[in-house]
């Protein structure tokens, strides 16, 4: 980056904000809705993160980059995200385990970036107008093109984005956590018979399938567009719904599926798998104003009333209003008393509106992994 003159590069937002910086990362022009994360650290795994299609990613963090990338801290086999905005890009990698720099990898994997702007700024004005449509260019730097690009841009809601990162074919997965996992918060027994537990993958991180093998299971990962009948083929003592990108109202098979599974098998779901569970049951959901992204989310047991920091990535929520009288309310997103959490009164079924595997991110909600389990191990009792 040194060796070269720094290339111009163009932010447009759809209601005319346009923010002048440096290109970095693959050179052309993105389109995507504007978020922003308020993570320190993680930015590959949020790059590799398969919930973020469609959308261009600002981390309010200052300095991005400083620790490189290595081939260990992925959560798929690419990027995923529309386009990524840093206030600085670090040109150097401090870190033993890194074998390149953020803008050699974002060059590789043909992700456009923008940086030397002003992302507080940016940050202000998501939150008072909301997460807006926008467009990174490197290509065209008329300011009023790109705010018509941005306009004229596809937003989320509506759009169904699970079929374009789902997995091509059904998976036994057998990866473990990395040795660096060493802050175990709990611990667990996985002595006993065999658990079988299906994953359905719409757009899944591969920690969480790591986070299952930890727990005991064995795991048969298939794609968000299978049927009941496919899993139940599979004969799972447990299904886990996954997280995923995209208005979770779009997705009726994936609806149909879980309620032809509820009830005939328990279910643990995150985030979009949350919120699917929930239209399973007959809620409805909504899009947040600019979503919560980040790795600093409090939220409150309702049972136990302890708070936890989470890491949570999520555009759209459950509205209380619609929640059916077979769900109640388990966890509350603290910054805003959103539902952060449910579960069925009857069915062993249940969910949160947050990541318990937080890679890169807090550990204070990984039990929610030994409670599936138990769950199983009392629902396989009870059978």
């Amino acid at each position: 980056m040194n060796s070269k003159q720094p290339q111009v590069a163009k932010l447009a937002l759809e209601d005319g904000t346009v923010f002048t910086g440096i290109s970095f990362g693959a050179t052309g022009t993105t389109t995507g809705e504007v978020v922003f994360n308020t993570s320190m650290t993680g930015y590959q795994e949020i790059l590799t993160d398969p919930s973020y299609r469609g959308q261009i990613i600002t981390m309010t963090y200052p300095e991005i980059g400083n620790y490189g990338v290595n081939p260990e801290d992925v959560e798929s086999g690419k990027p995923h995200l529309s386009g990524f905005v840093v206030r600085n890009v670090s040109e150097i990698s401090s870190n033993f385990r890194a074998n390149d720099t953020l803008d050699d990898y974002l060059k590789k994997t043909g992700i456009v970036g923008i940086s030397n702007i002003d992302t507080r700024a940016l940050v202000r004005r998501t939150r008072s107008e909301g997460a807006l449509k926008g467009v990174i260019s490197t290509e065209t730097l008329d300011d009023a093109a790109l705010v018509q690009m941005a306009k004229d841009s596809p937003g989320l809601v509506g759009r169904d984005l699970v079929k374009e990162v789902l997995p091509e074919q059904p998976l036994d997965w057998n990866g473990q956590l990395s040795e660096w996992w060493d802050l175990r918060c709990d611990s667990h027994d996985n002595e006993g018979k065999e658990v079988k537990v299906v994953a359905i993958d719409f757009g899944m991180k591969q920690n969480i399938a790591r986070h299952l093998i930890d727990q005991g299971f064995t795991v048969r990962i298939l794609p968000g567009t299978c049927t009941a009948e496919e899993v139940l083929a599979c004969e799972p003592d447990g299904v886990f719904l996954s997280n995923g990108p995209g208005d979770p109202q779009a997705l009726d098979y994936a609806i149909e599926m879980i309620q032809g599974i509820l009830g005939k098998v328990p279910l643990f779901g995150i985030c979009l798998g949350h919120q699917l569970l929930s239209l399973a049951c007959g809620a409805k959901t909504y899009k947040l104003k600019f979503g919560h992204r980040g790795a600093n989310q409090p939220v409150q047991d309702v049972s136990t009333k302890k708070i936890e920091i989470t890491s949570q990535n999520h555009g759209f929520c459950v509205d209380p209003d619609s929640l059916p009288d077979c769900l109640e309310v388990t966890h509350y997103n603290l910054n805003d008393n959103t539902i952060a959490g449910v579960r069925h009164k009857t069915l062993p079924a249940f969910s949160v509106q947050y990541h318990p595997e937080a890679s890169a991110g807090p550990h204070d909600s990984q039990y929610l992994f030994r409670r599936f389990r138990e769950m199983l191990q009392a629902d396989s009792v009870a059978g």
